[in-house]
This record gives C-alpha cells, structure tokens and sequence, in this order.
C-alpha cells in the first residue's frame, strides 16, 4: 500500500492519503489517513504519465548524429544515417537498447510506452525464421523493466509518397498487408505472456510509407485498439502528399479514415487552422514530441488553436535522444511562447499552464495508448509517480503550483518512486534492475560500435 503526505486526485489535491491498489488497480483511497506499518511512504503521489511514442533502438544514436555536414542538415539527412545505423543491430542488442530506454523512461515519470516499432527483419530484408523475433525482444525489455508496453507493430511498405519501391536502408522495415497481418498475430503471442495491462495496436507508419488500399486493409483487419500513425511533420511530406493524393496529409486523413478517440497522430505540425480544428473534433490524440521535433527541426504544434478546440495530446520521446518528461513538458511549452512571442500560452483561458500540460498529457496519453489511467481514482491503473516536493526547485512552492514548478524549474530526479499498473518499478530514484540492465546495454554498446 502507498501512503503519500499529498496526492493529485482526480477531485484535486489532498493531504495524507493512503492508497490501495490490487490486480494493478486501484480499489481504495482514503484521505486525512494515517500511514500503516508495511505502507511505502512517499511525498507528493501524482498520476504517472505515458510515453506515447518511442522508436527505442534510436537511443544508442544519441549524440551521433549533430555534426553539421557540408549543405543543409535537415530531418531527411538525419533520416539517412539513422537508416545506416541499423544496418548491423541484431536482436541481443536491440533487446538491450530498449530495456535502457524503459528504465530511463520509468526514472523519468514515465509507467507506460507506445513503442512504434518498425524494425522488424534482418540486415538486407530476410524475415527471421520468427517473423515476430523484433517484437519478443521488445516484450522482454518491458518484462525486465515492468513497465506498462502498448506495443506498435509498423506498417511500412513503400519508400516514399506514390509508392516508391523502399530504399536500401529501409529493409528490415518493409512487410507486405498479408505478412504484417502475420507479424501482429505474433506481436501479440509474445505480449500476451506480459501482464494484463499490456497490449498491441497497430501503427500504418505515414501515408508515405503506406497506400490508401493498404491502409484500408489494414483497418480492417484491425479489431479494436490503439492505432498511431505519422503525420505532417515535415514541409516536404506535405507538399509530396499532396501532389500524389490531392490533400494535405491531415485533411486526407480525416476525410478517408476512420479517425476517432483510439487514434493518435504523431507530430500532426504542419496544419492549417482547418486542419487543426477538424483534429481536434476527432478525438483523436495529437502525439507531441517536443524534444526530438526541436532536435529534428520539425518545427511546433498549432497548440492554442488545438487546446481553445478542445484537442486532446499526449507526449512522447519519440528518437530518444534526450528522455526526460519534465524537459518534454517545458519544451511544448517554450516552442509555443518563441513562435508566438508571449507566455503562458498552453492553457485556455487562465489558470496554471504545468497543470494543464500536466493532466492533459496524463489523460491524452492514457487514451492513446489504451490504458485505463490518466488520473488517481478508483478503478484506474495504478500509474503512479512520487516526487519530492522539498527539492530545490520546488520546496518553496505551494501544493497549487508544484506542477507548475514539475514543468518549468524542476529535474526528472525530483522522482522517488513509480509504479506501471502497481509495480513498484522504481525505489529511491533508482530503478529497481538498474545495475543489470546498464551493464547490459554496455556490452551492447561495445559489440555495436566493433561492428560499425
């Protein structure tokens, strides 16, 4: 049981509350409460964020890819050393890879991720013998680390908008409707043996990488769940889709799918005020990813028009090159205030812009990835995150502005503990199979850099 000297309610704060949770439910909260021999005892209990949207193997670029070459660096050559990179990843290493990024996730805030996963055959193209061999790896990180997965098996058939054979480097990507279908029957065998709170949708990559007869044969072989896709978020993909298809790549969707609240449109950057209100109308969640959307050059999300409309968003790290959740919600926020030249502009009206980034990502990014959380009540996932309000950065702040303070002054090791669907993943500010994982992921490392 966990017993925090101030909680984050779904009603709003509250002092000295004791929870109860069972089957990584919550089936008790009581207030005004005493702590009781056994309880884990924390500071400041808040309703842990999803990471909606994670390639995990592009962790171990980090840093590798900001040396300017001669011309204009740009997403589409970042794209290309991305796709030499995993030209040598073998299974053992990716496993490895993403158990550093689930833990780092979990030290971070993050209970749970959408791992868009596109990864799937050999170098060159070959199928393992398990066409499914890439996603059990995915699944054992998550069973090492313990944290919520909601795992994406992608789609990606063509190389480019007006189905443009795949490039090399775009091999171990490709899969037929009929061998994707294949792939996420076994996605869903491997994340079966994880507990409950786990799942698989499906994730057409972008309308470049797919078609629309594909696309629709896709969805409907889908049953229900989460379904992701890329969209709008380079100039250049708006201008190819639309020479192909006739629409800008949001407006396309939206008038030729199904989009709805199990949808999440990752980036969706490049919109029109249109484009932004009909988003928002869907239900479907906007996928932001501040830090690599910043670091790719991508540019920032029509924010204020999508929140005033009532959108729903959730966060991601997306290439993972910096996974911190409290630097992804003060990032979405300054690339807004540096477009528009003001403050305080991720909020509608007034009120407390870390509070609103806060629960609309823990509430959008719940919704993105299937789970039932978002917020502490009764009957919710136990997705729980402790921090310590007597930091630095926040001990002189009031319960009323802690997630102001979280958003804008505070480091991700303000976190004490976390749970991903009651699994106390994360003690002390220490994740709980740190030292075995960290000195996996470095053997991983020294294999991967001998090979390239």
């Amino acid at each position: 049981m966990i017993f925090a000297k101030r909680a984050f309610l779904s009603s709003g704060w509250a002092d000295n509350v004791r929870l109860t949770h069972e089957a990584g439910r919550l089936t008790g909260i009581d207030t005004g409460a005493t702590p009781q021999p056994g309880d884990t005892v924390v500071d400041t209990l808040l309703p842990a964020l999803a990471n909606l949207h994670s390639h995990s193997f592009q962790r171990a670029m980090a840093g590798m890819t900001e040396f300017r070459m001669a011309g204009k660096d740009s997403f589409w050559t970042w794209r290309d050393l991305m796709y030499r990179f995993t030209g040598t990843l073998t299974p053992e290493q990716i496993e490895a890879i993403a158990a550093l990024v689930f833990l780092e996730m979990q030290e971070a805030g993050y209970a749970s991720v959408g791992e868009f996963h596109y990864l799937h055959h050999q170098p060159g193209g070959t199928p393992y013998d398990d066409l499914g061999e890439l996603s059990a790896r995915i699944a054992a990180a998550a069973a090492r680390t313990q944290i919520g997965l909601t795992h994406l098996p992608v789609l990606y058939t063509y190389g480019g908008a007006g189905q443009a054979p795949l490039q090399s480097g775009q091999a171990r990507f490709g899969n037929s409707v009929e061998r994707y279908a294949d792939l996420v029957a076994r996605a869903r065998a491997a994340v079966k043996e994880l507990p409950s709170d786990c799942r698989v949708g499906i994730a057409p990559h972008s309308l470049r990488a797919t078609s629309p007869d594909d696309l629709r044969a896709a969805l409907a072989a889908h049953d229900d769940g989460p379904i992701h896709i890329h969209i709008s978020e380079q100039p250049k993909e708006v201008t190819d889709i639309q020479a192909w298809l006739g629409a800008r790549p949001v407006e396309w969707l939206l008038d030729n799918a199904p989009v709805n609240a199990d949808w999440c449109l990752i980036h969706a950057t490049h919109m029109t005020e249109a484009e932004t209100l009909d988003m928002a109308k869907s239900g479907a969640v906007a996928g932001l990813c501040p830090i690599t959307e910043a670091n790719l050059g991508d540019g920032p999300f029509n924010g204020p028009t999508y929140l005033t409309a009532g959108g729903r968003f959730g966060l991601g790290s997306d290439s993972n090159v910096r996974i911190s959740l409290t630097e992804e919600l003060r990032t979405l926020e300054y690339s807004q205030r540096l477009r528009d030249l003001a403050r305080n502009v991720m909020v509608v009206g007034e009120g407390s812009v870390g509070e609103t980034l806060y629960t609309g990502a823990a509430r959008g990014g719940a919704q993105a990835l299937g789970r039932g959380t978002g917020e502490i009540a009764v009957g919710q996932l136990a997705d729980l995150v402790a921090i310590d309000s007597n930091d630095p950065a926040l001990c002189a702040l009031r319960a009323d502005q802690l997630l102001d303070g979280l958003a804008f002054a505070a480091s991700d090791n303000v976190v004490t503990d976390l749970w991903s669907a009651g699994r106390h993943a994360v003690r002390e500010g220490r994740h709980v199979a740190r030292g075995r994982i960290m000195a996996d992921y470095r053997a991983a490392m020294a294999s991967l850099m001998a090979a390239l």
